[in-house]
């Protein structure tokens, strides 16, 4: 990245960013071409640097953020199923209840509305909304309901403490190391159940998660890996201690093991994927670090067990698919698309499709095992379209936080200023510093292959209504935002300076 680094960080590089000198060339080639024709001032360009090198300001305590964070681990963990005595206490209620309240006190102490209103925000809402509305059309009404106040209504509570407390870098890496660390020992705790031989499902051929709720499929627990593999890589190449890294490394060693270990088909693809999309953004800037990856992952083929490369093959071939499976999921795929066809409007009501006509079905009982399918079966046609725009919002977010950054690197490098010496002055240069560009640059890039991931494996899985994606919409939009508010437009700057008076002097001394 071409941001002048901090003391100390004189060589530090990122592992995933697409910045660098070519991105600077070829994004100044779009400025004007007077403000091209010559070298900064080397006041300007101190000035602008220097807002970029200063060091992010101290943050005060927020016990919203501090309640997040508390949630997201105990949603993870689940140490009630550990210590089944904590069942009694709702820490996953209480704690998001205590955020709720610490938000509304501290932005009403502030003068603030309730919330921000972001358009991902009022997508997450209206989707509520169409779980609630459609419901009385629904195959079992007080089904439909219980979807939207047990899971969904959580959510959307959830996504509305994080689109108000990801105000920083610092806060996003915090809630970045809190979900790699919880994946992280559920996935160390699938590899180690796959080694002793217990919580095995399919002849002993496949780990289900060790606690419930979320991972206990294997094929959930297998796309839970593959979407926070990237963000313990990317802990894992921060600059930090090496204890740190060291950890998030391990993380990720664990994830990937898991992913064997559960025999997902989808997650193996949804893998493979990701990491293709990884691997192109980290290529431009470390090769060697993808090489050695490459190098890693050849090593440690001898060790994946022969049944998984089995079943791997029954992608293919259906031979070799010795549960049928694969059969299964095409079925379910047909009757998911019937439901759809025959209620197009209103779909069979949030989390009915398993008790769609089971007596008509092949494969009664079942989720439909794919996320498109899912929403449009069970929703209808106005459901799967707010889903798509949040999904979509998910990618353009990522883009514009790369554009953005890509953008400081420009005004960073260049330095904007007046185009004449009696010129009024531009506004104030971007507020943010070079340690926080870095992690935001590098953060977006691994938020890119996630999104990828997920969108993959939730091909093969009913995740509509999870929490996972939410989260991954929370991460991929508050940097955006952040950039946002912190930096002005660059583009407001460009028109300050061409609509600011020039006044010059011509040789004899006169003004012109």
């Amino acid at each position: 990245m071409n941001f002048r680094p901090g003391p100390g960080r004189a060589d530090e590089r990122l592992a995933f960013s697409l910045g660098g000198r070519r991105d600077v060339t070829r994004a100044a080639s779009h400025e004007d071409p007077e403000r091209r024709s010559g070298p900064p001032s080397p006041a300007a360009a101190s000035a602008a640097s220097a807002r970029l090198d200063r060091p992010a300001p101290a943050e005060p305590r927020d016990w919203a953020f501090t309640w997040t964070l508390i949630f997201t681990a105990v949603l993870f963990f689940r140490p009630q199923d550990v210590f089944p005595p904590l069942e009694a206490l709702h820490l996953a209620e209480m704690s998001a209840i205590g955020g709720l309240v610490s938000l509304i006190v501290g932005r009403l102490a502030r003068r603030q509305s309730l919330t921000r209103m972001t358009p991902e925000f009022v997508g997450v809402l209206a989707l509520g909304a169409i779980i609630l509305i459609t419901a009385p059309f629904s195959i079992w009404f007080g089904g439909a309901v219980s979807v939207f106040t047990d899971l969904y209504l959580k959510v959307a509570l959830v996504y509305l403490l994080a689109v108000n407390v990801l105000v920083s870098p610092k806060r996003i890496e915090r809630l970045t190391w809190v979900l790699v660390l919880a994946i992280g020992y559920l996935a160390f705790r699938a590899v180690f159940d796959y080694a002793r031989g217990v919580n095995l499902i399919a002849n002993g051929t496949r780990v289900r998660g060790a606690v419930g709720g979320l991972m206990e499929n294997p094929n959930d627990l297998a796309l839970h890996m593959v979407v926070f593999l990237p963000l313990a890589l990317f802990m894992a190449m921060r600059p930090g201690s090496i204890l740190q890294r060291l950890v998030a490394a391990s993380a990720g060693v664990f994830m990937l093991g898991a992913i064997v270990a559960s025999g997902s088909r989808g997650g193996f693809i949804g893998f493979v994927i990701m990491v293709i999309v990884l691997a192109v953004f980290a290529a431009r800037q470390r090769p060697a670090v993808v090489v050695a990856g490459v190098l890693a992952v050849m090593c440690a083929l001898p060790l994946v067990p022969s049944q998984y490369w089995r079943r791997l093959a029954s992608i293919t071939d259906s031979s070799k698919d010795d549960y049928s499976t694969s059969d299964a999921r095409k079925r379910l795929f047909g009757e998911a698309w019937d439901a759809f066809v025959d209620n197009p409007i209103t779909g069979v009501g949030a989390g009915q499709f398993k008790n769609y006509k089971p007596l008509e079905r092949a494969e009664a009982w079942h989720e439909t095992h794919n996320i498109w399918l899912q929403v449009a079966a069970e929703l209808g046609i106005f459901g799967l379209a707010v889903f798509t725009f949040l999904v979509v919002r998910a990618f353009t977010a990522v883009w514009h936080t790369r554009r953005l950054l890509a953008r400081l690197r420009v005004a960073a490098a260049a330095g904007l200023k007046p185009r004449g010496p009696f010129s009024r002055p531009l506004p104030a240069a971007p507020e943010i510093s070079a340690d926080d560009a870095t992690l935001l640059d590098a953060h977006s890039a691994a938020m890119a292959a996630a999104l990828v991931g997920f969108v993959v494996c939730a091909f093969f899985s009913s995740v509509a209504y999870n929490w996972t994606f939410y989260y991954l919409l929370a991460l991929t939009a508050a940097p955006r935002d952040i950039l946002r508010e912190r930096t002005p437009s660059l583009a407001a700057r460009r028109r300050a300076a061409a609509a600011a008076p020039v006044l010059e002097l011509d040789p004899r001394g006169a003004r012109v």
